[in-house]
């Protein structure tokens, strides 16, 4: 059994259905095939063994589960994001923040542009650096000791 019910929003009226859930019999907002939103995500999704990992496991699509799908488009979205925030190629943006410029530190870099300008996408102007250096040369404290082991280091490597 539905109920149709009426229900003011930012944008004016809109019905909400709302049904006893065949499942948990709680009088809910209705989703699909007889379920409120809890129970047909939980219950009503079918189950497939998934392609990738070959566990069965309720299905996302394509035929993966949603930890399989998220991985295999994971490297799609992030370079689609690297050539949209950053405008430089994915494999500039990887060999940059390879490590940080200054501590050698590999597992979490940042990317920094030298002169500020985030327009200036120049692979001169851009350095990786952890969160912790990151963090410090946008301080105000710690910011000429930063910018003074940057330019010791790139006198180094010339």
């Amino acid at each position: 059994m539905s109920y149709n019910v009426s229900c003011q929003t930012d944008m004016g009226f809109m019905a909400v259905n709302y049904c006893i859930c065949k499942r948990c019999g709680k009088k809910r907002k209705y989703h699909a095939k007889g379920y409120c939103n809890y129970c047909y995500k939980r219950y009503g999704t079918p189950k497939v063994i998934c392609k990738a990992c070959g566990e069965l496991k309720p299905q996302y699509a394509h035929g993966l589960c949603g930890i399989c799908y998220v991985r295999t488009f994971l490297d799609k979205i992030t370079d689609y994001n690297i050539k949209k925030f950053y405008n430089i190629s994915p494999e500039l943006y990887r060999q940059i923040t390879k490590e940080c410029f200054i501590c050698g530190f590999n597992s979490i870099v940042e990317l920094h542009h030298i002169d500020g300008d985030h327009n200036n996408n120049n692979g001169n102007n851009l350095i990786g650096l952890c969160p912790n250096h990151h963090k410090m040369i946008h301080s105000h404290k710690f910011r000429k000791e930063i910018i003074e082991k940057i330019n010791n280091k790139q006198l180094k490597n010339g």
